[in-house]
């Protein structure tokens, strides 16, 4: 069943249709809290009276009926939620990847585990860097901390606010950890790592509320890609 206007105001209406949320069952399938977060992430002045609306259609019934306890667990939901965002277009985001993939293929090439990643300010590329710690004897010299300093360096900030971070495999804590200590907007990687990755594998940093909430995570871009290149990285090792 497609949402309508009534119950939703015209302008709310067109920012869920905006986020391919069109119908009662997109809704459901999203969530009415995390859809209101990226109604607010989205630009839309997004006021309690809109997760009610949004909660009761999910529900199946009018706002009116949404007791007082049902409110309060819905902001206990939103306060506890991880932090959401509107990524950019899949397209754009699958060629920031393999600029990242180049940098993989360069850490391959000199022998060392090939992760890559850049840093994107308002479409651009301001930092691009990848693994050396092999070389470099510095367990620290991951490609993510790597690309942190040279964009930090650029911006002359070592808080990377607005920017965005392309990652080939899926961080581990250390570099959560910088990731979140420099205020990225988002950080959308590609491979998972299921033995470390701390963006929602062994654990999802990310997501601690304890800690800076404000960084948005999407995993899987250009995935395949990714893992293969560490596959045949891994392969080629155990052959020698």
């Amino acid at each position: 069943m497609p949402l309508t206007s009534p119950p939703f105001a015209p302008g709310t209406l067109r920012a869920l249709q905006a986020l391919a949320v069109r119908s009662h069952e997109d809704l459901r399938r999203i969530g009415a809290v995390k859809t209101f977060l990226l109604l607010k992430a989205g630009g839309l002045t997004a006021t309690r009276s809109i997760l009610w609306q949004l909660a009761a259609a999910c529900r199946g019934i009018l706002p009116a009926e949404l007791n007082e306890a049902d409110k309060q667990a819905l902001l206990a939901e939103m306060a506890a939620h991880p932090p959401v965002d509107i990524f950019p277009p899949e397209q754009e985001m699958a060629g920031f990847m393999r600029q990242a993939l180049i940098q993989a293929e360069l850490a391959a090439a000199a022998n060392e585990v090939p992760v890559g990643a850049v840093v994107v300010k308002e479409g651009r590329i301001i930092a691009a860097a990848h693994n050396l710690c092999a070389s470099s004897h510095n367990i620290s010299q991951h490609a993510e901390i790597r690309a942190l300093a040279q964009a930090g360096a650029a911006l002359q900030n070592y808080r990377l606010d607005g920017c965005d971070i392309y990652i080939t495999l899926e961080p581990c804590i250390m570099c959560s950890g910088a990731l979140l200590q420099a205020r990225l907007r988002r950080v959308i990687f590609g491979a998972a790592e299921p033995k470390t990755g701390a963006a929602g594998s062994i654990a999802d940093v990310f997501s601690d509320r304890h800690l800076n909430a404000h960084t948005a995570v999407l995993g899987g871009v250009l995935a395949e890609e990714c893992r293969t290149l560490l596959q045949q990285f891994f392969q080629h090792r155990r052959g020698k």
